[in-house]
């Protein structure tokens, strides 16, 4: 018997053994090998081909920071935004986000911004721009205020008012305007206190604040027991400068030569002068 329905030595068994040959979805020997994974950024390169304009979208990537990793994303050369990876269900849900806040589509990109791999090894990121969108000009500039913290330090919420030149603020006002910030970690919230040197409601959970100061080597032990003597500046006995504890300039104070004080009228009564480095009196 021949015909569609002949048994293996027809001409249906023929077929039926080509198509085995072929594999499960019909493809030739060896297809497989030709196979290539698709592109991450093949939205971003369909838009291009498109002529869509690149100040319709952003782009953003996966990037490995100090101790967790950041969605962030970018456009026009600037940040538009950034998170830790462990604060989104994955992410379309960084997508969704982002949109929400910018109004414009997060597409996945092969690379990041120029810039931001190194400001997270270094924990510096003044080479970076950053786009604040809607923010109102008064968040703005407490947020760059945050920037001007040194890796390894820490500020009090009250000295970013005289920093960001809004000394009127509230307390309340600039710690709103620090949790507004559209790329925490990038922009240093963790490197804020309060007056004792505890962290603040920066806007990250506390855990990821103590391990990002852990990994910058601020010593929270030592400013827990200068807390608890009610010291809030250190004094150099030779040079009469006054700093904050975490300030670079007071870690190389000598054991003999370290002067403490619980305030800026006390320090100055004393006749020192405040660190230009750390600016003390700006709080």
């Amino acid at each position: 018997m021949s015909g569609p329905h002949a048994g293996p030595g027809g001409q249906g068994g023929a077929v039926n053994g080509a198509a085995a040959a072929r594999g499960p979805e019909g493809a030739p020997p060896g297809f497989d090998a030709l196979r290539a994974p698709m592109p991450v950024d093949l939205a971003i390169r369909i838009l291009r081909r498109a002529g869509v304009a690149e100040d319709k979208y952003d782009s953003y990537c996966v990037v490995d920071g100090p101790v967790v990793a950041l969605f962030v994303a970018y456009g026009r050369g600037a940040v538009t935004g950034a998170g830790p990876v462990d604060r989104y269900a994955g992410p379309e849900a960084f997508e969704e986000e982002h949109l929400r806040r910018t109004g414009r589509a997060a597409l996945p990109a092969g690379r990041p911004l120029p810039g931001v791999v190194g400001a997270l090894r270094t924990g510096r990121d003044r080479t970076l721009r950053y786009d604040y969108g809607t923010l109102p000009e008064f968040r703005r500039r407490v947020l760059e205020a945050v920037r001007g913290v040194p890796r390894g330090q820490l500020r009090p919420v009250e000295w970013l008012g005289a920093e960001a030149g809004v000394s009127g603020a509230t307390t309340a006002e600039l710690l709103e305007a620090v949790r507004s910030a559209p790329a925490p970690v990038l922009i240093p919230v963790h490197r804020l206190s309060d007056e004792d040197g505890r962290p603040v409601d920066c806007g990250l959970p506390t855990g990821l604040v103590e391990r990002l100061r852990a990994h910058e080597s601020i010593d929270e032990e030592r400013l827990g027991r200068f807390a608890a003597a009610g010291t809030h500046y250190l004094g150099s006995g030779t040079t009469r400068i006054f700093c904050y504890p975490t300030c670079a300039h007071a870690r190389r104070i000598t054991d003999r030569h370290r002067v403490p004080f619980g305030s800026v009228a006390a320090a100055r009564g004393a006749g020192y002068r405040p660190c230009l480095s750390c600016r003390p009196v700006a709080a």
